[in-house]
């Protein structure tokens, strides 16, 4: 279209994305526009028609070999264009050779198809209202900064890419909660809950085996009992289908997770949850 540039967008702007993707339903969390620019503050784009911004997406660039999209909207009165394929082409362009995954609506999977991804595995939404359930607190403690180097390296074996400035800030976020299972010296898995617009979001979800997932789950749910409680669960791990189906959890959403260049490798039975889907 006539007049469309990209470019990319700053840190304050990066507040009118977020308000979009709630509009479309995708409840974020209080502070993602200020944590997501940790991920990659080049990697927030912008189309826009005589200054105003009418599409939005993400390339988060978390090393040299492994990106990811996400955050992708056009507004309504200008979806149908090509704006959102330009936009596309742009960020992608911005990812150069890495490999790059997403989180694609199922509507639009032939779409990305056309664009180099392949479709691996769905990631499922899953809903619950916070219950009491008993835990053991003597593995179960918040996150220091004496477990830091520890818990990056138990990131690494469950994501793709380093993401130390995103995962510090993470775990540090207002109104959050991030707590590590940690037995005989050794941590076992990890968790994060953040605050959203409507109840809270659990991501990541990381642990050795299904006893240690449903610990920090149990934890992160005893101290907001009866708020909305979101997980989202890749179906590649069943022991995680499992224990959101023990719960009867309800599923409200799902998305393809697809990739550009094969699946990475790292240790997904360990996924419990994933972080985001806007992020990875």
């Amino acid at each position: 279209m006539q007049g469309y540039r990209i470019r990319n967008l700053n840190q304050n702007e990066l507040t009118l994305a977020i308000d979009w993707a709630a509009a479309e339903g995708w409840n974020p969390g209080l502070n993602d526009a200020d944590l997501f620019y940790f991920g990659d503050a080049n990697g927030f784009f912008a189309g826009e028609i005589d200054g105003r911004i009418v599409a939005v997406g993400s390339a988060v660039c978390y090393d040299d070999h492994y990106a990811f999209c996400g955050l992708y909207i056009v507004d309504p009165q200008f979806r149908g264009r090509g704006l959102g394929l330009a936009l596309t082409k742009a960020r992608l362009e911005y990812c150069g050779d890495r490999n790059v995954g997403i989180d694609g609506v199922l509507e639009n999977v032939a779409i990305y198809q056309r664009v180099g991804y392949r479709p691996f595995y769905m990631n499922h939404r899953f809903q619950t209202q916070a219950q009491e359930r008993g835990f053991d607190d003597r593995c179960l403690r918040s996150i220091r900064e004496e477990h830091m180097d520890d818990i990056l390296a138990y990131d690494r074996r469950c994501f793709p890419a380093s993401r130390e400035l995103f995962l510090r800030a993470w775990i540090r976020q207002a109104e959050g909660k991030s707590i590590v299972f940690e037995s005989e010296n050794q941590i076992r898995g990890f968790a994060v809950r953040r605050r959203c617009r409507e109840g809270y979001k659990i991501g990541p979800l990381f642990a050795d085996d299904s006893h240690v997932a449903r610990e920090l789950l149990n934890a992160l749910q005893s101290d907001i009992l009866g708020a909305t409680l979101y997980l989202d669960v890749p179906e590649n791990n069943p022991a995680a289908l499992d224990m959101v189906r023990e719960y009867s959890m309800q599923e409200v959403f799902a998305t393809m997770r697809m990739y550009r260049d094969g699946l990475p490798e790292m240790e997904h039975r360990k996924v419990f949850g994933i972080t985001t889907f806007e992020l990875g």
